[in-house]
């Protein structure tokens, strides 16, 4: 009897991990549409120059794409947890692939910031939210693998519209370039949203894939995290991460070209750093199920730190290849380790709708740091003193780290919970 028992428990977690994987490959398709918002540095230069606009100008559509994306993640949260994240991908991919066509066409700096508030609420809806969701509920026993594969999709999908956008334009033209992204992203993106992108059936796989002893984890709900003190230092992190992050690649592929590399050159560089976020991904996945999350959180972001100070010197010799390794490694790895923590800290039941509303972050973090170093070019012909901003910034983040605590329990706990700490 109790063989019997066994060979039907392990048939039972056998048919969970597979489902379960495949879920996540539809969530990793899902998530390569998040990447397309990457192709933005690489058209920079041809849209100033086609509509006579400064870099500041430019710069400032991060406002409404980011104001977007921040007021639209707590719905996607909410909209998450109550439907599911089938949908709420699925409206998102038609929505984008409308937007690109749009953008083709505009013709106004008026245009381009209405196309790209919409291209925000598209990307949010494919973004983060709602297939860490699904990924978090599949696999509570290495839990950080599974959310690093899922979100290695974004650099995937990102390096290769990075690439594609390049090749098009030089060979037909920008607008072109984004018509071709648009049709493309609905084709691939599409299918894997409506057909397998779901939820596990009544929390049945993410019991099997737990640990014997954790199949039920404690969760607070959205309005008892924001009570607590690590709902909002992690507010406070996100604002400065988001602030040098978004400011740093929003002007990167600029900044390079204008120290000398073409502009396929500093494409390829940009391209580079983003696909090093796979391996960053993966690594911290790893590293997450393993060791004390909040240590994992500590070691990466004192690498980014040290990567905004090498971006102050990337005139010295091999400073530029030790600071694209830095940045890409390290800005990838936070998005994975961003909802481990909020899992971590608050529970998985309401992860989708706190983990949205600490995504109100972004808009302010990350609007002004794009039109902040935007401005500094602008007035001053170079990106030294936003670079140096960021850098210190960086380094206030690093201590702030030391009042992040898990609220549900005082046990420190890995993000596979498969070990006791």
């Amino acid at each position: 009897m109790g063989e019997t028992t066994n060979l039907e428990a392990a048939s039972r977690t056998s048919g969970a991990l597979r489902a379960g994987g495949f879920v996540l490959f539809g969530c990793f398709v899902c998530q390569m549409g998040l990447g397309l918002a990457y192709v933005f540095p690489v058209v920079l230069k041809d849209i100033v120059s086609e509509f006579g606009w400064s870099r500041t100008a430019f710069a400032g559509s991060s406002a409404p794409l980011l104001l977007a994306m921040g007021l639209a993640s707590p719905v996607i949260g909410a909209l998450t947890d109550r439907f599911g994240a089938r949908w709420v991908l699925s409206v998102a991919t038609l929505l984008l692939g409308g937007c690109l066509w749009l953008l083709s066409a505009m013709q106004s700096l008026l245009h381009f910031y209405l196309v790209v508030a919409l291209i925000g609420l598209a990307l949010t809806g494919l973004g983060d939210i709602p297939v860490g969701a699904v990924a978090a509920r599949w696999f509570a026993r290495n839990r950080g693998l599974a959310l690093a594969i899922v979100y290695i999709g974004s650099n995937i999908g990102g390096a290769l519209a990075a690439n594609a956008v390049a090749m098009i334009k030089q060979a037909v033209s920008w607008q072109a370039s984004f018509q071709v992204l648009g049709s493309v992203a609905v084709a691939v993106l599409l299918p894997f949203a409506i057909f397998v992108v779901r939820n596990p059936p009544s929390g049945a796989a993410a019991e099997e894939t737990a640990p014997p002893d954790e199949a039920e984890e404690e969760s607070l709900t959205p309005q008892q995290a924001l009570r607590t003190r690590t709902f909002w230092v992690l507010a406070v992190l996100l604002f400065i991460f988001y602030f040098y992050y978004l400011g740093v690649n929003n002007h990167l592929v600029a900044f390079l070209s204008d120290r000398g590399y073409s502009d396929a050159e500093a494409a390829r560089r940009f391209s580079a750093a983003i696909l090093l976020g796979v391996v960053g991904k993966l690594v911290i996945g790893l590293l997450a199920d393993r060791i004390q999350l909040k240590r994992a959180l500590l070691l990466n972001f004192a690498l980014l730190t040290l990567g905004s100070f090498l971006l102050l010197a990337l005139g010295l010799p091999g400073f530029l290849p030790a600071f694209l390794i830095l940045h890409g490694f390290t800005v990838a790895a936070e998005n994975v380790l961003l909802p481990l923590i909020v899992v971590h800290c608050f529970g998985v039941r309401y992860m989708a709708s706190i983990y949205g509303r600490l995504m109100l972050a972004l808009p302010a973090g990350g609007i002004l740091g794009p039109i902040f170093a935007g401005y500094a070019f602008d007035r001053l012909g170079s990106y030294e003193i936003a670079f140096t901003t960021f850098a210190v910034l960086n380094l206030l983040a690093l201590g702030l780290l030391a009042w992040v605590r898990r609220e549900t329990s005082q046990t420190p706990l890995r993000a596979s919970s498969a070990r006791k700490a």
